[in-house]
Order: C-alpha cells, then structure tokens, then sequence
C-alpha cells in the first residue's frame, strides 16, 4: 500500500490553476486532495475537518494565509506549508513565526511540492506514532523537554511550541555539545536539503530563544559558533 494512500490534503489557494495542477500532482501520488479557493471557507475547514497536511497560499480573498496559520495552530499542529510569490525574507519569517512548518515560494516545481508533502507526513507521522510507555524526558538546568508528550518548561513554566520548534530544540538537547550548521538542522528536521531555505532555520532558534532563554542576546543554552552554526551547551 502506498504510503499516501487515504492522506487528505486540504490546498486553500485562489489561483485556480495553481490549485488545479497542484492537485493533480498529489493526487498522482495517491492523496487525496480537496481544494477551497477562499480564505474564509478554507480556514473553516481546516479547522473543522482532519486533513493531514494543509497548503496555504499567502494571499486570498476573505482572510489570508497569516491569519488562517494562526487560527489553526491555536487547535491542530497540521502540518502547514505556506506558499506564496512575496521572495522577502520578512514574510517567511512572519508566516514561520506563527507556526507554518516550511514557506515556497512561487514559482516552484509541482513535484517539489510533492516531495515536501511526503516529507513533512513521513516526520509528523514518525514523531506521534512513538510506542513508548514512559514519556522520555530531558532535563537541563531548569529547562524539562518531555519528548513522548512535546511539551516544554522552562523553570516550571510551560512554553508553547511550534512542530518544528520543537524539533530542533529536541535535536539540539538530545545532542549536547555538538556543534550543527544550519544545513545540518535543515537536512535532520525537514528530511530534506536545503535550497536557499536557511532563513527558515534561523528565524525558528530566534523563536526558541525567546521562549527559553532568560536572555536572548546571551543565550545560555543554545549557543552561535561563529561561521559554524549551533550547540546545545550542557
């Protein structure tokens, strides 16, 4: 059996031959794909049906991308990959920011976009699909990372996370003292290389800090290796 077999894809994009041949791609990877072609309508299925993976487009008509990522998170944690033809850098650190899991922009391959879907899926399903009875848990100088459940606490108090947010920090935690360039986080987070998405690497450890470190600009676990990348200092 294919491994998409009977995954749902919900694609909210208002081009409707964008959508169309998006569609017809997956579908010949065996998804199954529903499209809505308003912001409004999309963002009401998204959140009242199960999909597997959610293609956003950035804008459309009734409410955009941002604010239905936004909405969604505050209920599933859906994969979401963000597509759109803004190139800034600041709008995939915004869409990022609030929770989507990976931002294309147009124009792209349609099979790269099928790669990713499968990509994103194969991790999402490795990562809530764990058999373990007891929870795994990390704990680093008052910073607790409960791996089986995906929580965080730092000093006792929880902070939310994003999929990928998790991920990393995970990652980083689970190999201590070792140092990871972006390429390296890029390739073991989103199973995939990178192509010119390290941006996307960067805005996510500026998100953690935020939420872990006392002092962002000073961070005391997740350390910067000048012109290498990143270590988990135990």
């Amino acid at each position: 059996m294919n491994e998409a077999d009977g995954k749902r894809i919900l694609i909210i994009e208002d081009e409707e031959s964008i959508a169309e041949l998006e569609k017809d791609y997956l579908e010949l990877s065996n998804f199954v794909v529903s499209i809505e072609y308003d912001g409004i309508k999309g963002k009401e299925r998204a959140l009242s049906e199960d999909f597997n993976l959610v293609v956003l487009d950035l804008m459309l008509p009734g409410t955009d991308g941002y604010e239905i990522c936004k909405e969604i998170r505050k209920e599933k944690d859906t994969p979401i990959i963000m597509v759109s033809a803004k190139k800034d850098d600041i709008d995939k650190i915004r869409g990022l920011g609030l929770g989507a899991d990976d931002y294309m922009t147009k124009p792209f391959s349609p099979s790269e976009l099928v790669a990713r879907v499968k990509a994103h899926l194969a991790r999402y399903e490795r990562l809530t699909k764990s058999g373990k009875v007891e929870n795994d848990i990390v704990e680093i100088r008052g910073l607790k990372i409960d791996q089986t459940a995906r929580r965080v606490w730092v000093n006792d108090e929880e902070k939310p996370f994003t999929t990928k947010e998790f991920d990393i920090l995970s990652f980083l935690a689970t190999n201590p003292n070792r140092v990871f360039s972006k390429e390296d986080l890029f390739r073991n987070i989103w199973d995939m290389e990178s192509v010119g998405d390290i941006a996307t690497v960067t805005v996510h450890i500026k998100k953690i800090r935020e939420k872990i470190e006392m002092d962002s600009s000073n961070p005391q676990y997740i350390e910067t290796i000048w012109g290498v990348g990143y270590r988990f200092r135990v």
